[in-house]
């Protein structure tokens, strides 16, 4: 619905702005080069999701090797005490904690295909218990804030994206997109625990959160002690060792545990190409909307206003070209991935805008529609507090994504 409205906006606002030109300024072009906007962004749009196929075919093979290799059974492990204290109100053999933690665990892996249906049942088991059924319950808040805050570890898709797009080394927005990502789950965590007064001084919760706290932390003093050379060095070597660590991880694990890791890999191979598929009318949809917009003059006009108040505060504006993802992420996941294309597309996939633009993308997730998608299913009327909650992970993950933007690549 949102999606709906946006696309429109994007056509009329764009038709006023160039009739405008035209009329008063005489730019009888404009219109010519809205028109070859749209052939331009449709081809370009079927370029990038052909493209997209062969690598995001090998990213879901691994993935599935991971999921049943069991990578997915002990993340869930591992966060099971934390989990229990940030949903107090469930019972405690209530079936509902296996399918949040699942959900969660997928979410961080990337496993999006697997999330969903983990996160639906987890909220159908949460609604057996809801003295409310017409009111989301406290722990189906929590639930879905964390699951808006985006919190993943293994940013797939993006660096898919990045290296169809052409940048040099695609992953040097993992550690990054680490941070702004965690970050935003952590205020997402602490607003609700306000709501709810959950003692987060209690000792497992402290524990944790001191623990991923220190490590962010730790990181971001590390990058900050280098020159710009070595953080960009550092930072390459340092994500490639992460990322392939993980596939050669999720490998020994599924082999150890006498998965046929050839056959899951492909499984999820299939599911790779028919996403890639997928995706291609979505994707030419949003990027021709965008690409209207931008030639009409629409996108100059609207982030050159932000950028003078900016200045005009006396901050650096060089952010603000890559502000419409973060606009767009809590509204639409595909109407997000299309800023973040054309944001790369305009200024380069390793301008400071292009890597900013990815890191938007992965800091938070599309509040509106999972808070719309799994209240839907099981008939929530009342929402509570669970989108300020949300929308304020949200601010959070664009505030630190700005913030580890100029430490790593302005």
């Amino acid at each position: 619905m949102f999606l709906n409205y946006i696309w429109i906006f994007f056509f009329v606002v764009a038709f006023l702005v160039a009739l405008y030109r035209l009329l008063f300024e005489g730019d009888t072009a404009i219109f010519g080069e809205m028109m070859n906007a749209t052939f331009d962004m449709s081809k370009t749009g079927f370029e990038i999701s052909l493209g997209l196929t062969g690598v995001l075919t090998l990213w879901m093979g691994i993935m599935k090797i991971g999921e049943k290799g069991g990578a997915v059974g002990v993340m869930s492990k591992v966060i099971h005490p934390f989990f229990r204290r940030l949903f107090p109100d469930l019972p405690k053999d209530s079936p509902a904690y296996g399918s949040i933690m699942m959900n969660l665990a997928a979410n961080m892996l990337g496993l999006d295909n697997a999330a969903t249906p983990m996160g639906l049942k987890a909220m159908q088991q949460m609604q057996e218990v809801n003295p409310d059924t017409k009111a989301a319950s406290n722990a189906q808040i929590m639930f879905l804030v964390l699951n808006t805050s985006g919190l993943t570890i293994v940013p797939v898709s993006i660096m898919v994206y990045r290296a169809q797009m052409g940048a040099a080394n695609p992953t040097d927005v993992f550690i990054p997109l680490l941070i702004a990502t965690y970050c935003s789950t952590l205020v997402g965590l602490i607003a609700v625990s306000v709501y709810q007064r959950i003692r987060l001084w209690d000792k497992v919760i402290l524990s944790y959160l001191f623990v991923l706290t220190a490590m962010v932390v730790g990181i971001i003093g590390y990058f900050s002690s280098l020159d710009k050379e070595e953080l960009t060095e550092v930072s390459n070597v340092a994500s490639n060792v992460i990322l392939f660590s993980v596939i050669v991880s999720f490998i020994g694990m599924a082999a150890w545990r006498r998965i046929n890791v050839y056959e899951a890999f492909i499984d999820g191979a299939k599911d790779g190409f028919a996403t890639a598929v997928k995706i291609i009318p979505y994707l030419i949809a949003i990027l021709v909307a965008v690409g209207v917009f931008r030639a009409s003059g629409a996108m100059d006009v609207l982030m050159g206003g932000i950028a003078d108040v900016v200045e005009g505060w006396g901050f650096d504006a060089e952010w603000v070209d890559a502000l419409p993802t973060a606009l767009m992420k809590p509204l639409s996941g595909s109407g997000a991935r299309g800023m973040m294309i054309d944001t790369m597309t305009t200024f380069g996939a390793d301008s400071f805008a292009g890597r900013l633009a990815c890191t938007f993308q992965g800091a938070t997730d599309t509040t509106f529609y999972i808070i719309a998608v799994y209240f839907g299913a099981v008939g929530i009327k009342n929402t509570r507090y669970a989108i300020p909650c949300g929308l304020i992970a949200d601010l959070a993950g664009i505030v630190s994504a700005i913030v580890v933007a100029y430490l790593f690549f302005a």
